[in-house]
């Protein structure tokens, strides 16, 4: 019983993606098809006009081209960056050890 409560609680997906799921599980993949068109249609127009909005902003008032409202996602940008440089430093460093050794043989 509590299980159920707590799916009741959860967000449910808006209404064109519950048909796009259950026409996916009906295998009626054509029908399917047309509404994830729609809804990537929707979505592509939205960052559209978003962008529209941004450019419109510098042009004529002079925004920062620069300036981000979207603060998040550079942050955790940084940090994927981050991590990925320390990813390949530690690679480096095997590399290194790995032509020392290759070195070492050489020379005997």
């Amino acid at each position: 019983m509590s299980e159920e409560v707590e799916v009741m609680d959860k967000e449910l997906p808006p209404p064109e993606i519950q048909n796009l799921i259950q026409h996916a599980m009906d295998q009626e993949f054509t029908r399917a098809n047309d509404i994830f068109q729609d809804v990537m249609t929707i979505k592509l127009s939205d960052l559209l006009d978003q962008e529209q909005i941004r450019l419109a902003d510098q042009i004529y008032n002079g925004a920062d081209p620069d300036e981000e409202d979207d603060d998040d996602f550079e942050d955790d940008q940084l940090e994927l960056d981050l991590e990925a440089e320390d990813e390949l430093e530690s690679d480096d460093e095997e590399d290194s050890e790995d032509d020392e050794a290759e070195d070492e043989d050489d020379e005997i």
